[in-house]
């Protein structure tokens, strides 16, 4: 039974990796023809994608996907700020240019220490067109009048944009509070026709990569979608110059990196309203062999009377801040993967919870969390894994009887078994009882496992000489101090045991297996799978002596 807890453990290490490997399908967009053009424009004339082939409804037509621009020399900039955030807005169709995060800074090499930038330079997000009848209007090209030059957010500040060009007027107005990245935007275009029509909303073309391990960063930049559930739509999935159009209504959309994300909510309407979503990815940047950006563009509704509505978050993936957003946006950074998400995502959520508990409501670094958390769960599946070792050892001492029962029953399997079943029931043997408790520790440490990848929280957490708990050890010495205390468990748990030379390759491989998939992740997960074998040393040495008192032909 200690032979099967092992591979039990090499197992569930290959579902841990297999599936990021094995399963990358995205969620199936509805094409959009293009003109072939190289940048990956479409046509100039508005496009209507097909529906969706699931029988949704139909994304709306969009306009021409421009290229994105830099800002032109008439517009000026309104910077508005905050202690989270300064958002730098711009006259030029009151789009945001630039969303700086005070408290966070970029960790890639030569990013420097200053408050971290969260747009590229050529990028905007909440470029405004509205398709009208035939005509596609651009109030995201018209130069506007801003009602500050610039503001500090010490409490809920309004910021208006208004202009017009013959004869069609516009009035944005964004409302953003101090405590939070979320942004309030509405406003009016008039002259758009007595039959309303459709606002488009840009959102921009991606975020700036400003991680140290910027590879890992870029696979994760992606659109998330969220109707009955999110989905992910990876742009590294997409060709340069291809377009892919979505098929709403969705509740939001946001474009994300690993740890950030600009998204637009429906708002508090009875029903989602925004109504699809258009993407063209950007052609490759140098030093990547995939695109890393794609112009994307969001549909609403517009009213007759030309008015419109709809919330922004621009900031840092913080579980609590997304959680208190409500339309499930906490879920905009899928856990796990596809297949697994359910099971993981019901082990990962209250682990967080509890970690970001302990670090807030304790005062204590997630280096000394972590560590307390190992001693507890190993505390809280003590009985359970002692109930585990006792029933290892009851099969142990069956193994005479078992092995007379087969030699004698070897030509009738059936009546085999129901000799073998009366002599686990004679003895309260349960024949999983050794291996299923064994394992239970295994959801944990994949929770882990993907709370430390995603989790902005332990982004740049330090720890004695770790600098970010959510990269690997570049010492590797939490990696080596993990397979050693798992070589030192394993080799306590074997004495007493009867002679097999598989269990004893099994001792020294598993350690060294697990130590060289472990030396590339998190250290954070190598710190919580360390203290977890070491604080088992003290059971597994405890159920060696029980296990020697109940066999001493086996002492030696």
């Amino acid at each position: 039974m200690d032979r099967r807890f092992l591979l039990g453990v090499a197992l569930m290490v290959l579902i841990a990796l297999a599936p990021s490997i094995l399963f990358k399908k995205q969620p199936k967009p509805v094409p959009v023809q293009t003109d072939g053009r190289t940048g990956g424009q479409a046509d100039s004339s508005p496009v209507a994608p097909p529906a969706a082939a699931t029988g949704a409804a139909p994304a709306p037509a969009l306009p021409s996907v421009r290229p994105p621009d830099r800002p032109s020399a008439q517009e000026d900039t309104i910077p508005v700020s905050s202690g989270l955030y300064r958002y730098d807005f711009s006259t030029r169709g009151g789009r945001l240019i630039q969303a700086v995060l005070e408290q966070y800074h970029p960790t890639g090499k030569g990013q420097g220490k200053a408050p971290l930038a969260l747009l590229p330079a050529d990028g905007a997000l909440f470029d405004l067109a509205v398709l009208a009848g035939n005509d596609t209007l651009h109030p995201g090209d018209w130069t506007l009048t801003a009602s500050a030059t610039q503001l500090d957010v010490t409490a809920p500040v309004t910021i208006t944009f208004t202009g017009g060009d013959h004869g069609r007027t516009v009035q944005l107005t964004y409302r953003l509070h101090p405590d939070g990245y979320q942004i309030d935007v509405g406003g009016q275009i008039t002259g758009v026709g007595p039959n309303g029509g459709m606002l488009l909303v840009g959102l921009g073309h991606g975020l700036r990569n400003t991680e140290s391990d910027s590879a890992n960063n870029a696979r994760e930049f992606a659109l998330v979608t969220r109707q009955q559930e999110s989905k992910l739509l990876r742009l590294q999935s997409l060709d340069p110059g291809e377009t892919k159009a979505l098929a709403g209504p969705f509740e939001w959309v946001g474009l994300k990196s690993k740890y950030f994300v600009a998204a637009v909510l429906a708002g508090d309407e009875p029903a989602p309203r925004i109504s699809g979503a258009v993407l063209t990815a950007l052609p490759i940047q140098p030093g990547y062999r995939k695109p890393t950006g794609a112009q994307t563009w969001l549909s609403l509704p517009l009213g007759a009377d030309g008015r419109f509505s709809f919330e922004a978050y621009v900031g840092p993936m913080e579980f609590r801040r997304l959680k208190a957003v409500g339309h499930d946006f906490d879920d905009v950074n899928p856990y796990g993967w596809p297949g697994f998400r359910t099971v993981i995502r019901f082990f990962s959520a209250p682990v967080r919870w509890l970690l970001l508990t302990m670090h807030q409501g304790l005062g204590l670094g997630y280096g000394i969390v972590l560590i307390i958390f190992g001693i507890l769960v190993k505390v809280v599946l003590w009985p359970l894994q002692a109930k585990a070792m006792r029933s290892s050892m009851k099969m142990q001492e069956l193994q005479p009887e078992m092995k007379r029962l087969q030699t004698k029953y070897s030509a009738d399997p059936a009546k085999l078994n129901t000799e073998m079943m009366a002599l686990y029931k004679t003895h309260g043997v349960n024949p999983l009882g050794g291996c299923l408790p064994m394992l239970l520790p295994m959801p944990f440490l994949l929770a882990l496992f993907v709370v430390f990848q995603y989790s902005i929280e332990l982004r740049g957490a330090p720890f004695l000489w770790l600098t970010d708990l959510s990269q690997h050890d570049p010492y590797y010495i939490i990696p080596l101090v993990m397979g050693l205390s798992m070589y030192a468990t394993t080799k306590v748990g074997q004495i007493g045991m009867p002679p097999n030379p598989q269990m004893t390759m099994m001792v020294y491989v598993m350690p060294a297996m697990m130590t060289f998939l472990f030396a590339q992740f998190p250290a954070g997960l190598n710190l919580y799978y360390a203290v977890q074998n070491l604080a088992g040393l003290p059971q597994s040495w405890m159920m060696m002596k029980e296990r020697v008192k109940r066999n001493p032909i086996q002492k030696k």
